[in-house]
């Protein structure tokens, strides 16, 4: 299944990225701005992707398709490990083992992406927070890369600015936590960089910022070994 957008680029300029498990495109606005062609796979109907998606396991799209891609970006559902979703005792599958497995058979460069949770879980991971990229929230996130390619570790700023409460309105001066039922949808659109999400995707996205950060890595990767070969 696709679905029509006004967003997509002709194919064939840009290298294409693959981002699988891929909500409502936080990701993929990032990849975008980082030269890509982007594609998104997601189980369920994502009207708000504004990008070219396929509604279709994002596993077994891979292990069928991943190949036909340049990099591939996988943000496999978080809520197995997420403290939120741990303390009302609510069920998951946990994907991260598989899909590190599928991407691995494809020979293409990847990320796997995840909460902090999941760190015990991944491999060498990369620690990605809001002030690093000057993102007014302390969102942190987990890059595993894997085929080949590598990512540096950014420095990490002192958490400086207070965070408000969870599901609390953001006072002055205060960074604020998007997760859950919170409020400010309109706010967390501007802080994140995702003006096209609702509260759903915003509680569960990483901001195009970090994207953007490891897709520029990726095409340096990407042109470094078309110059070797």
């Amino acid at each position: 299944m696709t679905q029509p957008t006004d967003i997509r680029r002709v194919r064939g300029l840009r290298p294409r990225l693959l981002d699988l498990f891929c909500c409502q495109g936080g990701a993929a606005k990032g990849y975008d701005d980082a030269g890509f062609d982007v594609t998104g796979v997601d189980k369920d109907p994502q009207p708000r992707y504004p990008y070219a998606f396929v509604q279709a396991d994002a596993i077994a799209f891979v292990l069928a398709h991943g190949g036909e891609f340049d990099f591939i970006h996988a943000s496999p559902p978080c809520q197995f490990d997420s403290d939120c979703q741990r303390i009302q005792g609510n069920p998951h599958p946990d994907l991260i083992a598989p899909t590190r497995a599928a991407l691995e058979l494809t020979g293409r460069p990847w990320v796997i992406e995840n909460v902090g949770g999941a760190v015990p879980k991944l491999r060498a991971p990369v620690m990605l927070c809001g002030p690093m990229f000057h993102v007014a929230t302390y969102r942190h996130r987990f890059l595993e890369p894997g085929g080949g390619f590598s990512l540096p570790q950014p420095y990490h700023p002192a958490h400086t600015v207070p965070q408000a409460k969870m599901g609390r309105p953001i006072p002055p001066g205060h960074y604020g936590q998007f997760v859950g039922n919170f409020s400010g949808v309109d706010h967390a659109r501007r802080v994140m960089g995702v003006p096209w999400m609702n509260r759903d995707g915003i509680r569960e996205c990483i901001p195009p910022a970090y994207a953007r950060w490891t897709g520029t890595h990726a095409r340096y990767s990407l042109r470094a070994k078309a110059v070797a070969a």
